[in-house]
């Protein structure tokens, strides 16, 4: 039988998912919960073994970034799914790349939810048909080629932090944070993509999936 773990932060998705492990019989979910780090908490105080397989929510209301939570989650040596709406491309691209073992579409059927755990608990691929074509479409976020701490700094920069503050709350000099922000506005002039302000930096993250649609930071 596998071992489970459901992180999503809408608990009505977690206890359908709870329910169908349930009458399935082949996994027992042993951690529901909103955050990555409220399961590797879990893990600490309870002793217990890694999950086979977490079914992950690609974007957490924590502000934490899919790269994070992906990592984080096989460095503690589980698989990864990722279930999530089919509109991201880009952050689907990050978890894929983050080492996420295949993604399944929040709009499948439930059995095909546990058929992706089954296939990932096997050690066996997943075939992302569907999710490759997504991803090999957006080439712009292919192109732009930001690096994990670029993107860090543009997702707070451009939702309206100070670059000073930027800095800080990053743990880096000032300098540094400039100096990020400058490649981050070659890249996209370097791929058609020009940012010369602010307001065209926090377009170029909303359009990468970088902060969400509405401006707000995203969790990836």
């Amino acid at each position: 039988m596998s071992r489970v773990a459901l992180i999503d932060d809408h608990e009505s998705v977690r206890l359908g998912l709870e329910a169908a492990c349930a009458r399935d019989g082949e996994q027992s979910v042993i951690f529901s919960g909103s955050t990555v780090v409220s399961y590797l908490e879990w893990r600490a105080a309870t002793a217990a073994s890694s999950a086979d397989v977490v079914v992950l929510d690609l974007t957490l209301g924590d502000g934490t970034t899919v790269t994070e939570n992906v990592a984080s989650l096989v460095a503690d040596g589980a698989s990864v799914v990722i279930h999530s709406v089919a509109d991201r491309p880009a952050a689907v691209r990050e978890a894929l790349a983050a080492g996420a073992a295949g993604v399944v579409s929040k709009s499948s059927a439930l059995d095909d939810v546990l058929d992706a755990i089954r296939t990932v608990a096997q050690g066996e691929a997943l075939n992302n048909v569907e999710w490759a074509s997504a991803v090999d479409g957006d080439r712009d976020f292919a192109d732009a080629q930001l690096s994990t701490r670029e993107r860090e700094v543009l997702r707070l920069y451009a939702t309206g932090l100070p670059l000073k503050a930027v800095a800080e709350r990053l743990g880096v000099a000032y300098s540094t944070a400039k100096e990020n922000i400058t490649r981050i506005r070659v890249k996209y002039v370097d791929v058609g993509r020009p940012a010369p302000t602010k307001v065209d930096l926090l377009r170029r993250a909303m359009e990468d999936g970088i902060v969400a649609a509405d401006g707000a930071p995203s969790a990836g």
